[in-house]
């Protein structure tokens, strides 16, 4: 089949609260696929129950097109019980906490209580039978994100890959042209660039009304892909953990960590970003970067084309000219680049409805079938010649099914795994220029992929950390917005770093440590 031209479109990366699991002792609903005593593995698998978060408006309805066809591909009578993500987190509880339990479950996130009852059998561990090979679809394509996903060195679930780069320069690449400026390489010509937005008319319109850095108040902490996450990561400062002569230490710890946030502060004492970086609404990011206030923007590259589409509206006959994308530059001290954790939550199969060996192994066959192209074609675009058609290897979508085609981006493909690999259909670029502009995504985050760093304690829990984390994590970042608005000094700062330790980071340092020394 035709390599498929794609660019995975973002979905949110949502995180269960609250999941307390309970195992329920009974049979299940994996077809009995043996029987309690075991069986002699004559019953094959004939259905098979999941329960999945879905955005869309409505969800599917039983047996509607993408069901009936999943089903015959994969042989099996598939039963999907649809929950509203905003009650995802509580339905998850309730249902563990019963006793009709799902064969399948989306997991979204790492909870404590997951990973208590994983770690005490509640779920299948799935580390040998996932790397045996005997499942090609579930292999994954990146051990990294599939060792992240895992807990201490096990896996208890197949996860969602999602793309692993995403973070990139966002620049106004007229400013660039006005000023004669090349897209910057390294971070020292970044603040160059920044500096040149802030004093030197970028514009050209006479008046001191621009800016370099356009930055939100960040919603999550340390270690949140926040863009002083980014910088402190390209100076070297490791991924909210780095690998110190075997010994994990957190990055905040670091040489390389203050002198990212040394340079964070010139930028902002030396006016080179928007004045309320503290306060300003994440939602209103785009605003000032179209309206011609900021011109750099670090996040994730799927917001370029939101932005080529902003000015496309207000400049139809020039759009194309105001939005350049730059990959992860060199840092002072090397280049590398930030990952995103390439997984958002996994399907996990709990023991007390698989009951046996062999019922796991005709559910893992299922899920290995849902994860071939042409279920992963079902599960992302649809139905071909309904929803959609093929035109270039693109897929158009149909207007007139716009509801159904809703279902499936907001319900269906939820069930993605695409671990081996995503081979569904990219929608078709509107302009060359769309196009051109996708295919510079894909070939940066190819190339940045080669230097990322990914976090070496991700899969490792501390107890302490889980307990108490959020808010060492918050005195951290705290601390460092106050340090770069210049509340506290290079002293101050350190006596907060030294809180941590005393408050319970000392405690999560040597639980990560004796975790790590075990992976071997």
């Amino acid at each position: 089949m035709t390599p498929r031209k794609r660019l995975r479109a973002p979905l949110a990366i949502l995180t269960v609260t609250g999941l307390a699991l309970t195992a329920a002792c009974t049979s299940g609903g994996a077809d009995d696929g043996g029987g309690e005593d075991g069986g002699d593995g004559d019953d094959a698998l004939s259905s098979l129950s999941i329960m999945a978060p879905y955005f869309a408006a409505v969800p599917p309805e039983e047996d509607d097109l993408i069901d009936q066809a999943l089903s015959e591909l994969t042989g099996v009578d598939l039963s999907v019980q649809w929950v509203p993500n905003t009650a995802y987190g509580e339905r998850t509880n309730v249902v563990l906490a019963g006793d009709d339990i799902p064969d399948v479950m989306v997991i979204q996130g790492k909870t404590q209580a997951f990973v208590q009852t994983a770690e005490a059998g509640g779920f299948w561990d799935l580390t040998d039978y996932l790397r045996s090979g005997d499942y090609p679809n579930l292999v994954s394509e990146n051990p990294d994100v599939e060792e992240a996903s895992g807990v201490n060195g096990r896996v208890f679930g197949i996860y969602r890959a999602r793309d692993v780069i995403r973070h990139c320069i966002i620049l106004r690449a007229d400013w660039l042209a006005n000023l004669g400026l090349e897209q910057p390489q390294t971070t020292d010509e970044l603040f160059e660039v920044a500096r040149a937005f802030t004093e030197d008319d970028p514009d050209g319109n006479g008046q001191d009304d621009t800016y370099g850095f356009i930055n939100p108040a960040w919603p999550g902490s340390i270690g949140s892909n926040s863009p002083y996450d980014a910088l402190e990561l390209w100076h070297g400062a490791g991924n909210l953990w780095t690998d110190e002569g075997g010994e994990l230490v957190p990055s905040f710890t670091t040489d390389e960590w203050m002198e990212a946030v040394l340079y964070e502060r010139d930028l902002v004492q030396n006016g080179y970003t928007n004045p309320d970086y503290a306060t300003m609404d994440p939602a209103t990011w785009n605003e000032p970067f179209v309206n011609g206030q900021g011109g750099i923007i670090i996040d994730v590259q799927s917001r370029a084309p939101q932005l080529v589409d902003l000015f496309r509206e207000q400049d139809p006959e020039n759009f194309e000219s105001y939005v350049a994308l730059v990959g992860q530059p060199e840092g002072p001290n090397g280049t590398f680049a930030m990952p995103t954790s390439g997984y958002s939550g996994f399907l996990a199969i709990p023991r007390s409805s698989v009951e046996t060996e062999e019922q796991l192994e005709q559910v893992l066959t299922v899920l290995n079938d849902l994860t071939s192209t042409e279920a992963q074609i079902l599960l992302n675009n649809g139905i071909e010649g309904d929803n959609f058609t093929v035109v270039d290897d693109y897929a158009e979508f149909n207007p007139d099914r716009q509801d159904f085609t809703d279902q499936v981006t907001g319900a269906w493909a939820q069930l993605g795994m695409n671990v081996a690999g995503y081979n569904a259909y990219s929608t078709r670029p509107e302009t060359p220029f769309d196009e051109g502009l996708a295919q510079l995504r894909l070939d940066l985050q190819a190339e940045d992929l080669e230097n990322a760093v990914f976090n070496p304690g991700a899969s490792l829990v501390s107890d302490t950390y889980m307990s108490s984390g959020t808010q060492l994590d918050t005195l951290i970042s705290d601390a460092r917005i106050q340090f770069i608005a210049g509340q506290i000094d290079e002293a101050g700062l350190q006596d907060v770093i030294d809180r941590w330790h005393s408050q319970g980071g000392d405690q999560v340092i040597a639980e990560m440590n004796e975790l790590y020394s075990e992976l071997g």
